[in-house]
């Protein structure tokens, strides 16, 4: 959704069907039923408002709960906010690397399989992505530079599929930096604007999304 120009409450984020997604199915095993809806309500204050503009009492408003029992669950804010994050970027990691894609042989059709997975992940869990790609600044040094590593690593799997299809003929002799670059802005560009009550299912956006990919690759 688009920047705001006044903060949300906890009433205007519950009605909004922009901040509905599949974010709660990214949290972690071990953490209990309290804390999973103390981060559920987080994604959505901090999509909406910001993680600057957000406060803890916003946090659990939006469950009924006081604001200091986000403290009995989380120490700050900010490890709210970092444990959002990271849970997107090894998830949406852990998503495109699933065996079901590694073990595809040709390269056309690992890396189409690759860019349709990491187009649904982003279209499904589209409020939580969007909190992954603008609110970093929020994160503290060190665990800024404990994401900037995973967003290494998804990084260099593209381009290892890119630089794979060009060395054995099936892409054109293209840059790969720059060409995987693209890639991933496409997918990570919808979570400004896409909504799961659109015209486009995540699928469908995968589907033509990988289509828009192959054509970027495609042999003269």
């Amino acid at each position: 959704m688009a920047r705001r120009q006044a903060r949300f409450t906890a009433q205007d984020l519950a009605d909004d069907s922009r901040l509905r997604d599949h974010s709660p199915e990214l949290w972690r095993d071990d953490l209990g039923e309290v804390q999973r809806r103390l981060l559920s309500s987080a994604v959505r204050c901090f999509a909406a408002n910001g993680f600057h503009a957000t406060t803890t009492r916003d946090i659990a408003e939006c469950v009924g709960l006081s604001p200091a029992a986000l403290y009995v669950h989380f120490p700050s804010k900010e490890l709210v906010l970092y444990e959002i994050v990271r849970a997107g970027h090894e998830r949406v990691l852990a998503h495109v690397r699933d065996p079901s894609i590694t073990s595809l042989d040709g390269s056309a059709e690992r890396l189409r399989a690759i860019v349709s997975a990491y187009t649904v992940w982003h279209a499904r869990h589209h409020v939580t992505a969007r909190v992954c790609q603008i609110e970093l600044h929020g994160l503290t040094p060190e665990h800024y530079g404990e994401i900037v590593e995973l967003r290494h690593q998804t990084n260099g799997y593209f381009r290892g599929a890119v630089a794979r299809g060009v060395a054995d003929g099936s892409f054109a002799k293209v840059d790969v930096t720059r060409v995987t670059r693209a890639m991933l802005s496409l997918a990570i560009d919808l979570v400004r604007w896409y909504r799961l009550d659109g015209p486009d299912s995540p699928e469908q956006l995968g589907e033509f999304y990988a289509d828009l990919s192959m054509k970027l690759l495609a042999p003269g």
